[in-house]
């Protein structure tokens, strides 16, 4: 530092003017002790001006060449020197002022003090050095004084490995980073970023140190701190795809290929895999003066147990450089949006982001979804929508970025789909209350426990049906023995990409920003209404509103990114409409054939059965007032009465007054 300070003044053309109150601080006091010091005199080596408190710049230290990022679990002991760690900020803490050279004044002489500091922890003078000071019976007391006083600002953040560098069955480590001066307030929760700085010990003194015993944390040091982009090789470090490698992605079919590649030791789902990967390439966001519209893709899988839409969302989870995996038995509304926590030891508030905001540019998983309770599900809807968070706690507030896209898997209410019901939630009323209502029109069951504000934000609502097919059942059950006698998926039309070449492919295609053309107007709003059309005549496919078409515009640019296009071509727009179509087909499902209409005389025959089985027989006037309450007239019940004698079934006396079974 004291070598940059002499070499500093040879490279500065002007005087700085005046920045803050400590500037003016000391050019008073300079002044004022020109005046009182006769023949300049020499200053008192006690209240010597310190180089610290004098110094208006920072010093920091970059890499002459980009550093290779070193990952966090990676950083150890022999790593006390400058490197660089990548990761994503989990917490951060308020900006803090930290007292670097403290002033003091006597109460006796007046003189001042300075009292540099470099360390965490400091014992405060109380005597003051001066001889005038000393000659006096009490002593010299000092006093602090701020306005004279240095601070710099201060912040920590705690950084946290990304999720494709954590081995298997292992917990992502973290590193708390020290941020002082300009390097302060550049990352929030949710930020990924690349710091520079040096690994060192945190010393404590006192009773800290004591009860630290042996043991020592350490931190980083950052010198430089950039936020990353949402390129996925600048952040990743990846190199760019060869010819060969674009020519082997492209060689045959890229749109099934790159679907076929997508959990292949899973059966079927061809559909379901497409919409998966549009999940993963994502649509092109809009900024329009203000009004944003997202880009992202979100999907709900929904369907009978055993399915395998556990295993979709996981292996999604890995293929996803970025991404977070949840449930919703096991979240609460602070886990998916963000926390506010205090510091056991310093007492200050931090911010610690949930799934959404970590999962930001990235994809977000959510299984269980309809055990979501529904104080937590109302923070969905604003992260979905408008991917941000507004938080308002413990009196902080913040805006935080949740620009992810949601994959979400949902169980049916009864266990398994049912066609027959409606599929969205939409009244929610205790039995109490219900046993209130003499009448209660449309009241029917559900098959998802969701209301229609949240399923609307999916732009793709797939439901997997397991239904008994003996082929179908065939193909599966020898699916399932090859893998698990051999360890890999079975041979098939397509060989299927490895999963490091296919998330660079994926990379590649993000670059891109495709363009819908005037030409395809036409078709796309022709579609959407024929849309509207089906949801008009048909309630039970799930919601059509204006959503439907962004989502048809996010899948059409989706598709024109996959195959590396600038523009949306009407093969897009086809290919977007049959997935929305499949997917409402999906909903719909087979209708089961309708029970056929029970004759009267079997229904009559089961009402006197309930009426008088246990006796053996019915009098003729119960069973007449029992067939009329239930809207049968009298020459049913004869009629009925006959057939039943005719096959010795019931048998009525002479007199007409009693019913006998037989």
């Amino acid at each position: 530092m004291e070598a940059v300070q002499e070499l500093l003044p040879r490279y500065r053309d002007q005087e700085v003017p005046p920045r803050d109150v400590l500037d003016v601080y000391l050019e008073h006091r300079l002044l004022l002790e020109q005046r009182g010091r006769p023949g300049g005199s020499p200053r008192d080596p006690h209240n010597q001006y310190p180089p610290e408190l004098l110094r208006r710049f920072e010093l920091y230290f970059q890499p002459p060449s980009p550093l290779k990022p070193r990952r966090i679990r990676d950083v150890r002991a022999e790593s006390i020197e400058l490197l660089t760690v990548p990761g994503i900020v989990t917490r951060v803490s308020e900006l803090q002022p930290m007292l670097a050279v403290a002033t003091y004044t006597c109460d006796q002489c007046g003189a001042e003090t300075y009292q540099p500091i470099r360390a965490p922890t400091f014992t405060p003078l109380l005597l003051c050095p001066g001889r005038n000071a000393a000659w006096s019976a009490r002593g010299g007391r000092l006093c602090l004084q701020t306005r004279g006083s240095r601070f710099v600002k201060y912040q920590e953040l705690r950084m946290q490995e990304h999720t494709d560098q954590v081995p298997v069955g292992h917990l992502p480590r973290s590193i708390t980073v020290a941020l002082y001066g300009d390097n302060t307030r550049v990352a929030q929760p949710g930020d990924h970023v690349r710091v520079t700085g040096v690994f060192l010990p945190l010393l404590k003194g006192g009773f800290q140190q004591v009860a630290q015993g042996l043991l020592s944390e350490t931190f980083l040091e950052a010198h430089q701190v950039v936020k990353m982009t949402k390129s996925e090789e600048e952040e990743m470090g990846t190199e760019e795809l060869s010819e060969e490698e674009l020519q082997h992605i492209t060689k045959e079919d890229l749109y099934e290929r790159l679907a076929a590649s997508i959990a292949p030791e899973i059966y079927g789902h061809e559909d379901v895999k497409k919409a998966l990967l549009l999940l993963l390439v994502g649509g092109v966001e809009r900024n329009l003066r203000g009004l944003k519209i997202r880009g992202n893709i979100n999907i709900c899988l929904m369907g009978d147990p055993g399915v395998a839409k556990s295993q979709l969302l996981s292996y999604v989870e890995r293929l996803a450089p970025r991404s977070q995996f949840t449930t919703g038995r096991g979240s609460s509304g602070a886990g998916l949006t963000a926390a506010v926590l205090r510091d056991p030891v310093s007492g200050a508030v931090r911010l610690a982001g949930g799934a959404l905001v970590l999962s930001d540019r990235g994809v977000c998983c959510m299984d269980e979804f309809e055990k979501l309770r529904a104080g937590e599900r109302v923070a969905l809807h604003e992260a979905m929508e408008q991917q941000r968070l507004s938080l308002a706690k413990a009196g902080i507030a913040a805006t935080l970025n949740a620009r992810c896209a949601v994959l979400a898997a949902a169980n049916p209410a009864l266990g398994r789909f049912d066609p027959r019901r409606p599929l969205e939630h939409k009244r929610e009323c205790p039995p109490a209350l219900l046993s209130r209502f003499d009448l209660l029109w449309g009241w029917g069951g559900h098959n998802v426990r969701l209301p229609p504000a949240l399923l609307s934000r999916f732009d793709l609502l797939w439901v997997m049906r397991d239904r008994p097919r003996r082929s179908q059942d065939l193909s599966l059950a020898h699916h399932i023995t090859f893998v698990h006698r051999h360890n890999r998926e079975p041979p098939g039309a397509f060989q299927p990409l490895d999963m490091r070449l296919m998330r660079r492919y994926l990379a590649l295609c993000k670059r891109k920003q495709p363009r819908v053309p005037e030409a395809l107007a036409e078709q796309i709003t022709a579609a959407y209404v024929e849309l509207r059309r089906e949801w008009r005549e048909c309630r039970d496919v799930g919601i059509t509103s204006a959503r439907s078409l962004l989502g048809m515009l996010r899948l059409a640019t989706a598709l024109a990114r996959l195959r590396l296009g600038d523009v949306v071509e009407r093969e897009d727009v086809a290919e977007a409409v049959r997935l929305l179509e499949m997917s409402r087909e999906s909903v719909r499902g087979e209708r089961e054939p309708a029970a056929r209409p029970q004759r009267p005389a079997d229904a009559i025959f089961a009402l006197l059965r309930e009426e008088g089985g246990s006796r053996g027989g019915v009098p003729l006037r119960a069973a007449l007032q029992r067939c009329g309450a239930e809207g049968f007239s009298t020459a049913q019940l004869w009629a009925a009465l006959a057939e039943l004698q005719e096959l010795s079934v019931v048998q009525v006396n002479a007199a007409r007054t009693r019913i006998t079974f037989v």
